[in-house]
């Protein structure tokens, strides 16, 4: 974790300097290194936003609880402006504990762990129990028509590819049946989705996420829940001894009306160029599953720990910079949205943006959304990181919450550490490591 914090500082102040380092320059780093090493307060406020509050979906108390500690651990530090800015985001509730289990002959039952998809309705007042069948992903529904599928649960299983060095290709490659299964299913009659969580490893722990019924009609859409890997391994299993197997699940999620939240933003002004504005930050939703600390609590505090370290050190950055604690990515980006829409709105003008939303694991490198130009310059900087062995620089995405910034005149950045264990935790009720 600390290590990932001083490698977002370093990035934000090579850009701010927008030239070679210097021997005052390097005494600097090395300033805030030590400062990081030593006095860094990025492990309480993480452990009070994962261990004291914990989950924080977006229109919940937790979340409010999270807004008002970083709105004001934010202050403490002595930025010279600290904000909420307010956004609607959806409130969706998941109620009581899901239940199910597969069900092989009349009475003779396994339970199985599963839990409702993010956005997700309610299964019928007693739940719905129905035959399988299995797809391995969205394509194969149109192959097998309503008069297979019409009146079953249909169970998406395409794993992720374990072969990936980077996890988020895998999780690219299977999260669209967990995102608009139920949209797709329900177009050829099924009762219900059930979803192989998207996870690496095979354990009992169901993971959540976002999915959405695109224009499906309320009265229309069907049950979504994510099955556990091992409960998917089983599953898939019996359905190839028994095709007659039968599933039951229950769940009694809700969807609200939006409520207000808000987004966090804290900065420093620029001493030349104030006007120009560089963002770092991540997002403050979570699912409410686990405690939310990889997914986003370690980018939360490591963005809140940057401009911690500008402030503790003494260093005046020529440009302004700007902490965003962003509501909503989970399910909406409506904070994201609202940020992008009140900048363009205002006519501020942003000309770096880093995203830290991928685990607190060990930090690699950095990936940019840039132009040739800019990322040639970017590259020229890499022996200001290889003492710190973090000089992996390439050119790719940056993040969800800052995607509404992309403009041919800014750079977007995400920072990437390793990702190997990253989806043992996410979404789910997992112990988290130690980071």
């Amino acid at each position: 974790m600390k290590r990932k914090i001083l490698f977002s500082m370093l990035l934000v102040f090579g850009l701010s300097l927008g030239q070679a380092q210097s021997e005052k320059d390097a005494a600097q780093i090395k300033k805030m290194y030590n400062s990081v090493l030593t006095e860094g307060k990025a492990y309480d406020w993480l452990n009070h936003l994962s261990n004291q509050i914990g989950g924080r979906l977006s229109g919940s108390v937790e979340a409010q609880l999270a807004v008002e500690y970083t709105q004001k651990e934010l202050k403490k530090l002595g930025l010279d402006r600290v904000w909420l800015q307010p956004v609607m985001v959806p409130k969706w509730v998941r109620g009581a504990p899901e239940f199910a289990y597969i069900e092989t002959q009349i009475g003779i039952t396994t339970n199985v762990p599963i839990c409702a998809l993010g956005g997700s309705v309610e299964t019928p007042n007693g739940g719905i129990k129905a035959q399988v069948i299995e797809v391995q992903g969205i394509e194969e529904l149109a192959g097998l028509g309503e008069d297979k599928i019409k009146g079953k649960i249909v169970f998406f299983n395409r794993p992720m590819d374990p072969t990936n060095i980077s996890t988020f290709k895998s999780y690219s490659g299977c999260v669209d049946q967990r995102y608009s299964g139920a949209a797709e299913a329900g177009k050829y009659g099924a009762v219900g989705v059930i979803v192989r969580s998207v996870n690496l490893r095979l354990d009992d722990l169901p993971h959540t996420g976002s999915m959405s019924y695109g224009e499906t009609p309320v009265e229309q859409r069907i049950p979504a829940a994510a099955i556990s890997t091992n409960g998917a391994e089983l599953l898939s299993t019996t359905l190839k001894l028994n095709p007659e197997t039968r599933f039951f699940f229950n769940q009694n999620c809700r969807v609200y009306d939006d409520v207000e939240s808000f987004n966090v933003i804290g900065e420093i002004r620029g001493s030349e160029f104030p006007e120009e504005i560089m963002v770092v930050g991540g997002h403050l939703d979570s699912w409410d599953l686990g405690d939310g600390s990889h997914d986003d609590g370690a980018g939360v505090v490591q963005s809140m720990e940057v401009l911690r370290l500008f402030k503790g050190t003494g260093y005046r950055p020529k440009r302004t910079i700007r902490v965003v604690l962003f509501m909503n990515e989970e399910n909406g980006l409506r904070g994201g949205r609202k940020y992008a829409e009140v900048a363009q709105n205002k006519g501020e003008q942003h000309v770096f943006a880093l995203e830290s939303d991928a685990g607190g694991f060990t930090p690699r490198g950095f990936s940019f959304d840039c132009s040739d130009e800019n990322f040639a310059q970017i590259e020229s900087w890499k022996p200001l990181f290889e003492p710190y062995l973090i000089h992996l620089f390439v050119r790719g995405g940056s993040g969800a919450d800052i995607g509404p910034l992309k403009d041919p005149n800014i750079i977007l950045s995400g920072l990437r550490p390793d990702s190997q264990r990253y989806f043992d935790h996410h979404h789910a009720r997992t112990t988290p490591l130690n980071m």
